[in-house]
């Protein structure tokens, strides 16, 4: 069996093709749900999120204030550097225990990892990835998703862009490439030719 990481930036649609892996079968491991896991409330790097950050970043309820956060980060390099340092350890460790699960019921000789900073955490090394599968859409399209489907201005759209790796970063990387600049049975008919591709490859390793 093999890891696979599946990667793209913010607003590529990388979340429906796991959904699409998922519907067939394929186990998929997902870095944002590893990252809330980490710092839920009374966790220790929550804690050390509120050291770095203030006491500001906190819900009502003791949660972490994500949209709050971000607005302190996103457009300030340091800042994101310096959550980066504290968050990242913590959900390698996690990945690493929910990776270890997944390969364990997998059925399908293929399981998906998906990361969204893949390039900027050099993941793929760090979890041993096989392959890659880059969702790629053009930066404007990315843009058009933000603003519209997230409700981002144009100026925070662009900063959360900006603060991840380059789209060719990302290519470079690739060793398969969804396309998702059409609809949602354009992407279904994506996956599976990444699939076979990605299969036929596995058999000739």
């Amino acid at each position: 069996m093999v890891l696979v990481g599946l990667t793209g930036g913010i607003g590529s649609g990388k979340s429906a093709v796991g959904a699409v892996l998922s519907s067939r079968g394929y186990s998929l491991v997902d870095a944002d749900l590893a990252a809330r896991y980490v710092v839920e409330a009374g966790s220790p790097t929550l804690a050390q999120i509120v050291d770095a950050f203030g006491v500001a970043v906190l819900s009502d309820d003791g949660t972490l204030d994500r949209p709050k956060l971000g607005g302190i980060v996103f457009g300030d390099k340091a800042k994101l550097e310096l959550l980066n340092s504290i968050i990242h350890p913590a959900i390698a460790v996690e990945m690493k225990r929910r990776i270890a699960q997944a390969l364990e019921d997998d059925t399908k000789g293929a399981v998906f990892i998906d990361i969204p900073l893949l390039v900027e955490t050099g993941a793929k090394d760090r979890y041993h990835l096989d392959y890659v599968v880059v969702v790629d859409v053009p930066m404007e399209l990315q843009l058009y998703r933000l603003v519209h489907d997230r409700m981002l201005d144009q100026e925070e759209a662009r900063a959360r862009i900006d603060a991840q790796a380059k789209r060719d970063d990302r290519l470079k990387v690739a060793d398969f490439v969804i396309e998702n600049t059409g609809t949602l049975e354009d992407l279904a008919v994506g996956v599976e030719e990444m699939l076979k591709q990605l299969h036929g490859a596995i058999g000739a390793r």
